[in-house]
Parts: structure tokens; C-alpha cells; sequence
């Protein structure tokens, strides 16, 4: 048996590529590279076992030759979708962006898996698709109305809504993952890397977006791994929503400049904006229900502050090679 794994070359579908691998299943990793990293997955044993392909998720047509191809070799037994667009800035500037590699790259995996009869997927989606609540109303996935605020977030809860679709007529079985930010290595992207990189180049000072009271979950990119095995592995309706996160109200972004500025540049100064959010289509506070997933079976190891400060550590590794 196989699996096809979308986004496979980034951050978080690097280590699911190795968990696989880690079974003896071959692993079909389709990448556009726009953020992950092929070396990512190059030292990755057996080497033999991962089918690296360089592809357009968005090209329907090429992207289900691709699938059929692996499948006719290894029978492929669930296809996991950690591909999209995580610059939301870059998605509310041009929505195109998010309309093709968020969206598209749904709209085509599904498409493939339907023509080839493949019935199970394991989805990436977002805290985005809330939408701003307030910061004292706590996320539960049973919540509504859903009105996100960036593209990615609408683009998210579209590509959910088709996978729902899907559900109702022909996919066995559909797990979503609703992710809060998440954190580790390798680091492509995210506001630690941010800082980090800002203070190689400015090592006296840290300037901040927004004014530092942004207030999110932040879970290490190893518990969310864990976390979404185990939601495969014991929810069992035809379509499973979870948030993933962990149990506490979060950090603000001032606590995690703190943070990185004491292992970076201890002298530097932290300068902070004045507006309470960084960027357009950012949600600056919001609580984060995972009781139902605390109720299936699984809770995190670490608090948000606990996963900053490890993260912190090891990015500044990652930055320092």
C-alpha cells in the first residue's frame, strides 16, 4: 500500500513523509516548492520508497495522470492534502494566489482521487475559516456563522465545503484538521523565523507588526503530526472535524519577540507598532477549543509558551547553519 502526500516537501508534510516511510509504504510527494524544499525529504529513508514529483497541484489533468501513474504501480490507500499558499498576506494582495494553490489544489486531488477510485483524505485546513470572533468567544468546530477575513481563510473553508460535497456522494472517509499556528523545524515561514531573520540583518533592534498584544495558539509542528495520526486512526464518521491546538489561551506576539531577542540579540531593542493586529486578514486574538479532541483520546505535551520557546531554539539553529 502507498500514499499520496500533497505539500509533501514542506514543513509539516516532511514529517509525514517520514512517518510513512517509517511503516515501509511508499510515498508519492507532490510539491510546486514554493515553500518546501526537496532536500527536505532527500535523506529520508528508504530513499526508494519516495516518488518526488515537481508539479502544479492546480493542472487537474496532469496532476491526475501523475496519481494514476504511482497507483498503477503501488496501490495507494489515502491521499493526504498539506498543500496551499501560507503567505496570507501575499493571498490578500493578488487572490489568485490562494485561488490556485489553497483551492485548486483541493479541486484537482479530488478529481484525481474520484476518477481513480482512492476514498480517503486527510485534510490541512485552518483556524483561518472562523473568521474573527472576538477574543473572548472559544473556536468550537461547531460554531457559526463561518466568515473568514483573508482569502486563504475563505479559500480553506471552500476547499472543506467541497470536500463535504464529496463526502455526501462518494468518499468514504474525510478527515479535517483545523491547524492553529504552528511551529518547528525547518522553518519556512512564520513569525519566528520573521524575527529571527530581522535580527541577522538588524541585530540592534526588532521592529514588530501591530503593537504586540496579538494573542494565538502555537503548537510544535511534532504534537500536530501526532495529533492528526490519531485523529485518522480513532475518528470514524465519514467526514471528522478537529481543531488541533493546545489547551491554553495562547502567547501574544510580544511574549514570543521577548523570547527570541533573549536566545538571538539579548541587546536589542523591540519596537512595536501601533495597530492591534499585524495585517490585513489577520485575526489578532482568538480562543481555541480542542475539548473534542481532548475527549477522542489526545492532548499536546507542551503549553503555547513551552512550544515558542523550544521552536525559538531551534530556528535560531536552523537560521545559524
Amino acid at each position: 500500500m502507498s500514499i499520496v502526500l500533497a505539500g509533501g516537501a514542506g514543513f509539516i508534510g516532511c514529517k509525514l513523509v517520514a512517518h510513512f516511510l517509517g511503516l515501509g509504504q511508499h510515498v508519492l510527494v507532490l510539491d510546486n516548492l514554493c515553500r518546501g524544499k526537496q532536500e527536505y525529504i532527500q535523506d529520508l529513508q528508504p530513499q526508494a520508497h519516495v516518488h518526488f514529483v515537481n508539479i502544479d497541484l492546480a493542472n487537474t489533468e496532469k496532476t491526475l495522470q501523475t496519481i494514476r501513474d504511482f497507483h498503477a504501480k503501488y496501490p495507494v490507500q489515502a491521499v493526504w492534502h498539506m498543500a496551499a499558499n501560507s503567505d496570507i498576506p501575499a493571498g490578500i494582495a493578488d487572490a489568485n494566489v490562494d485561488l490556485n494553490d489553497t483551492f485548486m489544489t483541493t479541486f484537482s486531488l479530488l478529481q484525481a482521487m474520484k476518477a481513480l477510485g482512492l476514498k480517503n483524505l486527510a485534510f490541512a485546513s485552518s483556524s483561518a475559516v472562523y473568521g474573527d470572533h472576538g477574543p473572548t468567544c472559544k473556536l468550537h468546530e461547531n460554531i457559526g456563522p463561518l466568515l473568514p477575513i483573508s482569502n486563504y481563510g475563505a479559500m480553506k473553508l471552500a476547499s472543506e465545503a467541497l470536500i463535504s460535497a464529496a463526502a455526501e456522494s462518494w468518499l468514504q472517509g474525510a478527515w479535517l484538521f483545523r491547524f492553529p499556528n504552528v511551529v518547528g523545524v525547518p522553518a519556512t515561514h512564520g513569525v519566528i523565523l520573521d524575527f529571527i531573520r530581522k535580527l541577522r540583518a538588524t541585530p540592534g533592534e526588532l521592529q514588530v507588526l501591530g503593537n504586540g498584544t496579538q494573542q494565538k495558539a502555537y503548537l510544535h509542528v511534532e504534537d500536530l503530526v501526532e495529533a492528526m495520526l490519531f485523529i485518522v486512526a480513532h475518528a470514524k464518521e465519514k467526514v471528522n472535524v478537529f481543531n488541533i491546538g493546545p489547551e491554553d489561551a495562547g502567547c501574544t506576539v510580544a511574549q514570543i519577540a521577548s523570547e527570541t531577542v533573549a536566545k538571538v540579540q539579548p541587546s536589542a531593542a523591540i519596537r512595536y507598532g501601533e495597530e492591534p493586529r499585524g495585517w490585513v486578514g489577520d485575526v489578532p486574538k482568538f480562543l481555541y477549543s480542542v475539548e473534542k479532541l481532548a475527549a477522542l483520546g489526545w492532548k499536546p505535551r507542551h503549553s503555547s509558551l513551552e512550544t515558542v520557546r523550544r521552536a525559538v531554539a531551534e530556528i535560531a539553529g536552523q537560521e545559524a547553519d
